[in-house]
C-alpha cells in the first residue's frame, strides 16, 4: 500500500512539472507577444521556479522542506501587491504586508530552529 501511494505522489509531482513548465513556456511566450516585460511578469518567472526547485527537492529527499512553500508565497504576495491597482483600499496593503512579514519571520524560525545558537533539544523538537 505504501509503494502505491509512493508512487501516486510521483506522478502527480511529475504532473506539477509538467505543467509549471508549460506556464514557465507560455508566459515566456506571452511577454514576447506583448513585447513587454513587467516586474510583476518577473516575479511570477520567479514561482515558477520556485515550484520547479520544490519538485526537485521533493524529487531527491521523498519530503517536502517547508521553506520551499514559504518563499513561494512571499513572491506570490508581493506580486499580488503589485498588481494592485492605485484605487485599491490602502489598508489591503498593511494586510499583505504583515503576512509578508509574519511568513518572513516563520521562515526564520525554521531555518534556525535546530541551529546551535537557539540550544533547542532536538529530541524534543522531533516529536512536533
Amino acid at each position: 500500500m505504501n509503494s502505491t501511494i509512493r508512487n501516486i505522489q510521483l506522478v502527480a509531482v511529475i504532473f506539477v512539472l509538467i505543467a509549471t513548465v508549460i506556464a514557465f513556456f507560455l508566459e515566456i511566450r506571452d511577454m514576447y507577444i506583448d513585447q513587454d516585460i513587467g516586474l510583476a511578469d518577473l516575479l511570477l518567472l520567479f514561482i515558477y521556479i520556485e515550484v520547479i526547485g520544490l519538485v526537485r527537492s521533493y524529487w531527491e529527499t521523498r519530503s517536502i522542506r517547508i521553506a520551499y512553500p514559504l518563499v513561494i508565497a512571499i513572491t506570490a504576495l508581493a506580486r499580488f501587491i503589485i498588481l494592485q491597482d492605485k484605487e485599491g483600499d490602502p489598508t489591503n496593503l498593511l494586510y499583505i504586508s504583515g503576512a509578508i512579514l509574519i511568513v518572513a519571520l516563520a521562515t526564520v524560525v525554521i531555518r534556525f530552529r535546530n541551529s546551535k545558537f537557539l540550544n533547542l533539544d532536538k529530541s524534543k523538537s522531533n516529536e512536533l
